[in-house]
């Protein structure tokens, strides 16, 4: 039988690992996505396409779905002139997440990327624009009822607390603050593009008021470097953990970048993730419904042995 009734979501991270999904963008661009093109307009003129992903990955054993929302900030909707279509389009995503379910009891992560730029005085931006923007964004989702706002793939700690604040202020039950870090020069180490360590990142995720301190994606961060973020997050903070690792480092085919770690491969490393203090899994860019098949399995057997709570 389905099950329709959950626990909240933070009492689910705290009793159990909890199986995210996986890429979005990559799987949109394999069904036709052109490159450069709105992908989050496709929850209006190609939902099924969008549901049909997701319901493969809930199909596949995620607890969590992350809605199709990621470039849906009305600053990145006005570089297609959609700018308007905010609101419509993060309902719609928050949606079709929702119905991906198709009742069993998951839970609805309400997606906010970066607004794509910089802010002044690096960039155009005034951090007036961009918290408007971000607070419009996470009403909306939070109004769609989701369980939780991750603010995902941040670089700037600027944008990321003035995403956190946006969310506070929305009323978003549960916040998710994921940072984007990329290898250094002579490989040693790891960084944000603003040159935040995953230390000080941590540390300013847990004054910001976030509920849980997360990595993803990343340049040259494979699943090996994404477990020593978690074991330097968790030295610093005490907040839940969360990692969406890329399919290994892309290479360039024919203009486009394709990601070749397999997903057994990946299933590979997970059990660094979970060592390190994971408590929910994904994967990002690259990824597909049979890495995310894997996932589910190793976390069930490490499920199985009853880690403890953090």
């Amino acid at each position: 039988m389905i099950a329709t009734t959950k626990e909240p979501f933070l009492s689910a991270i705290s009793n159990r690992v909890l199986v995210c999904d996986g890429a979005m963008g990559t799987q949109l661009q394999a069904a036709g996505l052109e490159l450069g093109a709105c992908g989050e307009q496709w929850n209006l003129t190609h939902s099924d396409v969008v549901l049909a992903i997701q319901s493969a990955y809930v199909g596949a054993g995620s607890d969590c779905l992350i809605t199709q929302t990621f470039g849906a900030s009305s600053i990145n909707l006005a570089r297609h002139g959609l700018a308007s279509f905010a609101d419509e389009i993060n309902r719609a995503g928050a949606d079709i997440a929702r119905r991906a379910f198709a009742g069993r009891a998951g839970y609805v992560l309400g997606d906010i990327g970066p607004f794509g730029g910089m802010l002044k005085p690096l960039g155009s931006v005034t951090p007036e624009t961009a918290s408007a923007a971000f607070h419009q964004q996470a009403c909306t989702l939070v109004a769609s009822g989701v369980d939780a706002v991750i603010i995902e793939t941040q670089t700037s700690l600027e944008e990321l607390r003035l995403a956190i604040d946006a969310a506070r202020a929305a009323g978003a039950p549960c916040i998710i603050a994921s940072v984007a870090f990329e290898v250094t020069r002579n490989g040693r180490d790891v960084r944000t593009i603003m040159g935040t360590t995953p230390e000080q990142a941590a540390e300013f995720i847990q004054r910001s008021g976030a509920q849980v301190v997360a990595t993803n994606c990343g340049a040259g961060v494979d699943i090996n470097w994404m477990a020593q973020i978690l074991a330097r997050y968790r030295r610093v903070c005490d907040l839940p953990l969360m990692a969406k690792p890329n399919a290994g480092r892309p290479v360039l085919e024919n203009g486009r970048w394709i990601y070749k770690q397999s997903p057994e491969e990946m299933a590979d490393g997970l059990p660094k993730l979970l060592d390190a203090g994971a408590r929910i899994v994904g994967a990002c860019c690259g990824s597909t419904v049979a890495h995310i098949r894997l996932f589910r399995d190793v976390v069930d057997r490490m499920n199985a042995k009853q880690m403890p709570s953090i």
